[in-house]
């Protein structure tokens, strides 16, 4: 890790909120999906790509621990990604900022987050955790109800808070090893197990099942885009600020992105809370 921003904390946080709300509107667009997926398969033609283990002791503690053995072909495909964000999802962002008022802004990434809920349900189910799957029905149904379709989030304040969850959070969870880290095309930071996970997520999500006619298949396109435009525009200042600050963005992006993934296995490991909450007794 180099160059820091500021202190470790702060250099956590930064990184985490790219992944954690960049990285949720970006990970749910299917499209994208086929991509990454060639990007992966091409490892298997690119064995020359991985860095072997070095010898030196301390060397080797510093290579386990950023379990990145295809480094060269990563950093590849991580110049692609933003070579497309310099070039078209940076300035796309901006005008979209620019255009849309951010209540309305607001409201598509409530919007996004909410849909996006029955993939969290299932996530925390399959992680044996009913309380905070029983949260993530809550959320849903208030939101939907009361919060117009989840373009308001009234669960919020309702005392349903939203917390991150998904299929590679669940295979952590059931000790399913992560493989190694990959940089994926129009997905970003990955592992194998998280992004075997993201496939299962196409699955359980229902936006990915509107059917054709009403106008439903429009909608879906646009939900997608809108989704995509919203979390670039939100975060491209972070995004700038880490390419600006660090000295190998790359080193940077990934070990944030780990640590964060950890600390959110964690908190799904370490939350024993009683089934139902205390007014329900």
């Amino acid at each position: 890790m180099t160059a820091p921003l500021g202190d470790s904390d702060n250099r956590l946080d930064a990184g985490s909120a790219v992944e954690s709300r960049t990285t949720r509107h970006e990970k749910r667009k299917g499209g994208r999906l086929l991509v990454g997926l060639t990007a992966l398969l091409s490892l298997s033609a690119c064995a020359s790509w991985r860095n072997p283990p070095p010898k030196d002791p301390e060397a080797l503690a510093d290579y386990k621990e950023a379990n990145d053995p295809y480094e060269p072909v990563n950093r590849k495909m991580y110049g692609i990604q933003m070579w497309a964000y310099h070039h078209a999802l940076r300035p796309v962002g901006k005008a979209w900022a620019w255009a849309v008022p951010k209540p309305i802004r607001n409201s598509i990434d409530n919007l996004n987050q909410t849909w996006y809920m029955p993939t969290v349900f299932f996530s925390d189910v399959g992680a044996g955790k009913p309380r905070r799957a029983g949260d993530d029905f809550m959320r849903y149904v208030i939101n939907m109800t009361l919060g117009a379709a989840g373009f308001i989030d009234v669960a919020t304040s309702l005392g349903y808070p939203h917390h991150d969850s998904d299929p590679g959070l669940t295979l952590a969870t059931w000790g399913v090893p992560s493989g190694p880290y990959l940089f994926l095309p129009g997905l970003g930071p990955n592992t194998l197990r998280d992004a075997g996970g993201y496939a299962i997520a196409q699955g359980l999500s229902p936006i990915n099942y509107v059917p054709r006619g009403y106008g439903l298949l429009t909608f879906n396109w646009a939900y997608n885009i809108a989704g995509v435009l919203g979390g670039f525009s939100s975060h491209i200042d972070e995004i700038d600020q880490v390419e600006q600050d660090s000295l190998d963005p790359y080193a940077f992006i990934r070990s944030a992105w780990q640590q964060n993934r950890q600390s959110q296995v964690d908190a799904i490991r370490n939350d024993h809370r009683a089934t139902v909450p205390d007014w329900y007794n």
